[in-house]
Formats: structure tokens, C-alpha cells, sequence
């Protein structure tokens, strides 16, 4: 049906403006503010009226996909209402529409559209896409579920309850889902006369005549079942975007937050069901989400996502289409997902240190700078951690890979290993293999000087073990790292941050220490706010490379 969007803008401010071929289902991605919401109410638009809007920020233009001949008929019994008492139509028309929405179209007009939707998408949008498009977002989604006007059952379903009432195969899916999500039944009420109302029942009704009579024993069923209104918002939510998107049957499906009300385990289901629902090679499901359980969901259903990351920092847009194939490496490596890497898709960037207790500190450095300084903190940052040095680089060149600035944080013991420890450290940093062997010669000298001193570089002060000439190169050897978005710690490890507070111990003993030295009530004496130099400059100078948007270190 949507063959392909064009974007407005690409990868970077200069480069060309992205295409998203539509698969199945297109993710869109990233920061809060980046225009993900923007981008489905942009669609929605278009494919209501076929119009390019030039107050459009995101969207350029969407290309359709001619429906074959042999489909025709198809397409159109899937729009076309039966005339009501006071309906006149002419032989060569027809109506079409959904619900309550009827318009009487020529049918010879309406096969040409469909046959060739590019050369009239206003036509093609507006007597057929429109009534085949579904926009869910986070205001409508609860109200889903109240109850709905039986109607004249004789006549075209106009509301989502009367289809799934007179369909019962397509009932019969709604059911299994929820049966499969929440152990319990759904069934459709129709004992308030005039009315249909959602239940949730403990056992399956014994046949159709069950659910859908009044006799007695149909009532006792229906008042044994929970009413939908008395469930959770997470409940309501999930069944409603299930009923309506399965009730309609739409081509295109627009979804804002799915996630919303949402347990991680609930959103992981629903990514994945609505992703089946939709697999279907001409039906296109998009969807703007924060949930990383709810992408992993749909990648995990089988059908084919592609996945688009905007941005939107100091005024400029980027979109990149990350490769399916990247994510499920991302999602497949047990490490990446003990971490919860992922959800580094939803930040403007992300900070990777060697362990959990210098994560925890490095956060909190950079949370008190935005709270009391913010032109100094990082905002919109993601903090992760690996196991050990070793390990921060499998964290950091993927996402790297997939356009997300990710910065390194190691303690100055790095440089002690030498090849291939050394240079897939590099890899990771994207450093050109041009300047690898000059590093690797002064790393090495680096690490003789050190010897030679018979001190701890780690415990025993860090670059301060060098003097002269020789602590200069270790700067120069930092310095060229943190182009690339590869910091070492120049006091030696975590621990030699913050040192007039007089913390102990190491690692986890250390940071209890430190915490409870730093204070937790901003309003009290002892509480430290940022300063000068110390880990306030050092974050400081992380932030810088993420303000570059000409930094190194990021693959094209």
C-alpha cells in the first residue's frame, strides 16, 4: 500500500535527505523532542488528503504501491458499506467509507485510483486510504474499551464492537491474545440491551450462543465476567488497541507510545502481536515509542521492522535507519542485554564505564551539574556500565554504528594492555588506522616510563607519576582519546575523584562512602555542589564532544 517516505533531512545536516522503504512495520526512534510524535500526525494527514503540506517538518512525500488488478475487487469490498433506508445510489456508484464516515464514489473512477494511486493520491487518500487508517495515541487508547451502541445489526458495523460482534473469527482473535496476555477470556456483553460492553471471564463461553444471546444462561455467563471498566489502565489499554486494530482492519496503523500504561513485559507482548497482526506484505504499521521491550517485541515477531532514529539538537534534524540486522545482534548478545543497551536508542547519548559502581557515581556528578549548573551537565543522557575495561568497547562500537555518540570512561590502567586488547580499544573509538601504530608506540613508552617510576599508576596518582617531558606525551596521548570520545581517568581509577572528601575502601565500599559524603539533601551544609576542575571538569569535557556535531570517532 505505502511503498516509501521520504524524509526532509538525513543522516547529518549536509547529507542527503533519507528515503524509509515500508516494511511491515517502521519504529521510529530517539529523544524526547526529536519529532517522533510530529512524523505520525504528519502521515496521518497524508493519508487522509494525499496532499504535500509544506508546513510539514518531517514528511517530504509517500509513494504508493499500485494494488494489482486481481486485487481490486478485494480492496474495494474492504471500504464499500451497504446504501441504508435513505441511500440513493446510482447503478455505476458505490459508497464507500468506515463506521459513520459514507461517501458515494463512480466505481470506474475509484478502480483507476487504486490502480494508479501516484497520479491522483488526493483521490486515492481520500475515497480509500482514509477509511483504511487507524491513529492510536495516548489520549484515546483507555476511552477504547467503554461501552458502544449495539446499532441495527442488519445494516454496515459502525463502531469496533459491532464488527467484532457479528465476526467471530475475527472475535475469536481478539480472544486469544488476551487470553494469552492475561489468562483470562474477552468476551462482548450484548445482555444491556442497546448496548455492547467488554468482559473478562475466567473460562471461554461454551459456543456463540452463549456469548452472544440473552437468554438465561447468557446473562448468568455475562454477569459471572469482570467488567473491562474495573480493570487496570495497563489492562484497558492493551485490549483497546487490540479490539480496534483487529476490528478495523486497517492497512495502515499509526500508533504514538504504545507503551503508555504499559508493564515492560505487556509492551514486549503487544510489539509483537501488533507486529503479527500487521505482517501481512501490504499492510504498514508505524509506530514512535520509548520502549526498548516494545522494539525488541517487534523484531522478535518475525516480520520485517526497520527502525528510524531522529534527532533534533541546536535546531538541525537527523534521521538514520538503523539496520535490522545490527539490532538483533544488539539484542542477541547476552552482555548487551544484561545492560539494557537498547534503550541508548531513546537518548541524545550515552556514557559506558567499566563497572556498576562508576556508573552510579558518574551519574550523579552529572545530575548535580544539571540541577545547579546546567550549561555544564549533560542532558538527555544514558549511563551504562560494563563488566571491566575490556568489555566497554562491545558496548561502545555498536551503537556507534547505529549514529548514537557514545563516550568511553576507563580507568588510566588501559594503557597497560597491548595488542589486540589495545587496538580494539582504538576500533571501538573509530580512530583512523593511519594514526593506530604512532599511539601504539607512545603507549608503549608510555607503559616503560610507568614501570620505570615503580609506583601504582592506578593507586598512586594517576598521570601525577610522571613529570616532564613524559607526562606531557600522556596528556598528548589523552588529549588525541578524547577527540574521539575515549576518556581515561587522569587521577588513575574512580577513587581518586573528590579525594579532600576523604572516602575509602574501593569500588562499591567506596562509592557508599563517598554518597554519603557528597550528601543527599541540597539544602543542607555539608551537601557538595559542583566546583571547579575535579570530576566537574572532567564530565564537563565529555559533554563538550557531545556538543561537537562535527565530533570524531562516529562512523558515516
Amino acid at each position: 500500500m505505502i511503498k516509501s517516505i521520504k524524509l526532509k533531512f538525513g543522516r547529518t545536516a549536509d547529507a542527503t535527505a533519507e528515503s524509509v522503504e515500508a516494511l511491515p512495520v517502521t519504529v521510529f526512534v530517539g529523544p524526547n523532542n526529536s519529532g517522533k510524535s510530529i512524523v505520525l500526525k504528519e502521515m496521518q494527514s497524508f493519508c487522509q488528503t494525499g496532499n504535500r503540506n509544506q508546513k510539514s517538518v518531517i514528511i517530504d512525500d509517500v509513494e504508493f504501491r499500485p494494488i494489482e488488478a486481481e486485487k481490486i475487487q478485494e480492496k474495494i469490498a474492504g471500504v464499500r458499506l451497504e446504501p441504508g433506508p435513505n441511500d440513493t445510489v446510482e447503478p455505476d456508484h458505490i459508497l464507500v467509507g468506515k463506521w459513520n464516515s459514507r461517501k458515494k464514489i463512480h466505481i470506474d473512477a475509484l478502480v483507476e485510483v487504486l490502480t494508479h494511486p501516484n497520479k491522483q493520491p488526493q483521490n486515492f487518500c481520500k475515497w480509500y486510504l482514509t477509511h483504511k487508517t487507524l491513529i492510536l495515541d495516548g489520549g484515546s487508547r483507555i476511552k477504547l474499551v467503554g461501552p458502544q451502541s449495539a446499532g441495527d445489526l442488519k445494516q454496515s458495523p459502525s463502531t469496533s464492537f459491532q464488527a467484532l460482534f457479528k465476526d467471530d473469527e475475527k472475535r475469536r482473535g481478539v480472544r486469544r491474545i488476551i487470553q494469552d496476555a492475561f489468562g483470562l477470556y474477552l468476551v462482548i456483553d450484548p445482555t444491556h440491551l442497546g448496548n455492547f460492553s467488554l468482559r473478562l471471564s475466567k473460562r471461554a463461553p461454551e459456543d456463540v450462543i452463549e456469548e452472544k444471546g440473552i437468554h438465561p444462561e447468557a446473562v448468568a455467563f455475562h454477569s459471572e465476567a469482570m467488567p473491562i471498566e474495573q480493570t487496570s489502565d495497563g489492562v484497558k489499554a492493551f485490549v483497546g488497541m487490540i479490539t480496534e486494530m483487529i476490528a478495523g482492519d486497517p492497512m495502515v496503523l499509526l500508533i504514538d507510545e504504545p507503551e503508555a500504561f504499559l508493564h515492560p513485559s505487556l509492551s514486549f507482548k503487544l510489539g509483537k502481536e501488533v507486529s503479527n497482526i500487521m505482517s501481512s506484505s501490504e499492510k504498514r504499521l508505524f509506530v514512535s515509542t520509548h520502549s526498548p521491550d516494545f522494539v525488541m517485541g517487534c523484531i522478535q515477531s518475525g516480520a520485517p521492522v526497520n527502525i528510524v532514529r531522529l534527532t533534533f539538537r541546536d535546531g538541525i534534524p537527523t534521521a538514520r535507519i538503523l539496520p535490522n540486522g545490527d539490532i538483533l545482534r544488539l539484542m542477541r548478545n547476552p552482555l548487551l542485554r544484561s545492560t539494557g543497551v537498547l534503550s541508548g536508542l531513546f537518548y541524545e547519548s550515552v556514557v559506558v564505564t567499566e563497572s556498576d559502581a562508576d556508573r552510579a557515581f558518574y551519574q550523579e556528578i552529572n545530575d548535580r551539574m544539571l540541577r545547579f549548573d546546567g550549561a555544564e551537565g549533560i542532558p538527555n543522557c544514558l549511563f551504562l556500565n560494563a563488566q571491566n575495561k575490556q568489555t566497554v568497547k562491545t558496548i561502545i562500537k555498536p551503537l556507534r554504528e547505529l549514529g548514537i555518540p557514545v563516550a568511553g570512561v576507563v580507568d588510566i590502567d588501559v594503557i597497560k594492555d597491548g595488542g589486540s586488547v589495545w587496538t580494539s580499544f582504538l576500533d571501538c573509538g573509530f580512530i583512523p588506522e593511519i594514526e593506530k601504530n604512532p599511539l601504539a608506540g607512545l603507549r608503549s613508552g608510555l607503559m616503560k616510563k610507568f614501570n620505570d617510576s615503580g609506583r601504582d599508576m592506578k593507586k598512586e596518582g594517576g598521570k601525577n607519576v610522571l613529570t616532564g617531558s613524559d607526562r606531557e606525551g600522556l596528556e598528548n596521548l589523552f588529549e588525541k582519546l578524547c577527540e574521539y570520545g575515549l576518556f581515561v581517568v587522569p587521577g588513575g581509577e574512580l577513587e581518586s575523584w573528590l579525594e579532600h572528601l576523604g572516602a575509602s575502601g574501593h569500588g562499591p565500599n567506596w562509592l557508599i562512602e563517598v554518597f554519603e559524603k557528597m550528601g543527599e539533601d541540597p539544602t543542607s551544609e555539608g551537601y557538595v555542589l559542583p566546583g571547579e576542575g575535579d570530576v566537574w571538569e572532567f564530565l564537563s569535557q565529555i559533554r563538550l564532544w557531545f556538543a561537537n556535531q562535527r565530533r570524531k570517532g562516529m562512523p558515516q
